[in-house]
């Protein structure tokens, strides 16, 4: 069934090979991690559209979770732009009709190449047109390249296409270079990258409700991240508050309005965390957020994360990042 993942927009979303169905046999594919879904992704999102559009198919992201070099290595993987339904939410909107979302472990990965093609493209998915990039390996021991992919592909009557490559100031685009991006604080340039702000969404849960009791509530929510590109105290803009606040000097018109705030990305380091969390703070709210599923989008950095002595220096610092913030938005 399809899944109502943005506003306006469905998907189809297939969690794992068991999910499979006849009907969905006949698709345009591309396989990747696409993570942040950048303008390269897009691009590559265009490709299979327009195939797809060309073929009368439906078009189809193959997606693996946890990526593999998460399963490989995970003290060394990169760290995510997305979680998965942040994926899905962007594909969605972007039009793709299906993703195929397969769970990568240790018996898929000793799939090989020529299995993974006869079996899941041809025989599963009955792939009309694939678009991969020329360096795409795949299979066991990545023994699968894109002549292989060619190779069956004229054994079994379907085209490849690799990706065209898109660059910004003479770079190529990639999630690595919006990562390194990140890692200094440029937002903006990562935003036009991204060909959308950097977020972070989630649904607000319950945390120690310690700021509550120092009259800074804060809406806690877990990144769903082994790696965070970032980490520090941020000003950050919020959807997803809608009209929930009681506040009489912010009105709220439309469900996309965003709430400016001041953010904490980080393990907590003075009140003994260990737990990566997302504490968002939202400048002159007042309103009940627990359970709403808010979309996080960070605009300038005010600080590192660091350990203060004692919670009056903690609360203090607090106070002068709400004021770092209103003053960045003032200006901004």
């Amino acid at each position: 069934m399809p899944n109502p993942l943005v506003n306006g927009s469905f998907m189809e979303l297939i969690r794992g090979l068991h999910n499979l169905r006849p009907s969905h046999h006949g698709c345009v594919a591309t396989i990747g991690n696409f993570d942040g879904v950048h303008l390269g992704h897009r691009a590559i999102i265009e490709q299979v559209k327009r195939k797809a559009s060309e073929l009368s198919l439906p078009a189809l992201v193959m997606l693996f979770e946890p990526q593999p070099r998460e399963f490989f290595t995970p003290d060394r993987a990169p760290a995510r732009l997305m979680t998965i339904r942040e994926k899905c939410e962007v594909l969605a909107s972007l039009g793709v009709d299906r993703v195929l979302c397969i769970k990568f472990n240790h018996r898929f990965s000793k799939l090989s190449a020529r299995a993974f093609s006869q079996d899941l493209l041809v025989e599963k998915l009955g792939v009309g047109h694939l678009v991969v990039g020329d360096d795409f390996r795949f299979g066991s021991d990545r023994r699968g390249n894109f002549k292989l992919l060619e190779q069956v592909g004229a054994e079994n009557n379907f085209s490849v296409e690799h990706t065209a490559t898109l660059q910004w100031q003479g770079a190529r685009i990639s999630s690595t270079r919006i990562r390194d991006e990140l890692e200094r604080s440029r937002f903006a340039e990562a935003e036009v990258l991204l060909g959308q702000p950097f977020f972070m969404s989630g649904k607000v849960i319950h945390g120690q409700k310690l700021g509550r009791s120092i009259g800074v509530p804060t809406a806690n929510i877990l990144p769903h991240r082994v790696q965070t590109p970032l980490s520090g105290v941020f000003a950050v803009e919020v959807a997803g508050v809608q009209q929930t606040s009681n506040s009489p000097t912010v009105t709220v018109t439309e469900p996309e309005a965003l709430w400016p705030g001041v953010a904490n990305l980080g393990v907590r380091p003075t009140l003994g965390g260990e737990q990566v969390r997302l504490e968002v703070h939202l400048l002159d709210f007042d309103g009940d957020l627990y359970g709403r599923h808010l979309r996080v989008m960070f605009r300038h950095k005010l600080r590192d994360e660091k350990k203060f002595d004692g919670l009056d220096a903690l609360i203090a610092a607090i106070n002068h990042d709400i004021e770092s913030a209103r003053h960045y938005f003032t200006g901004n």
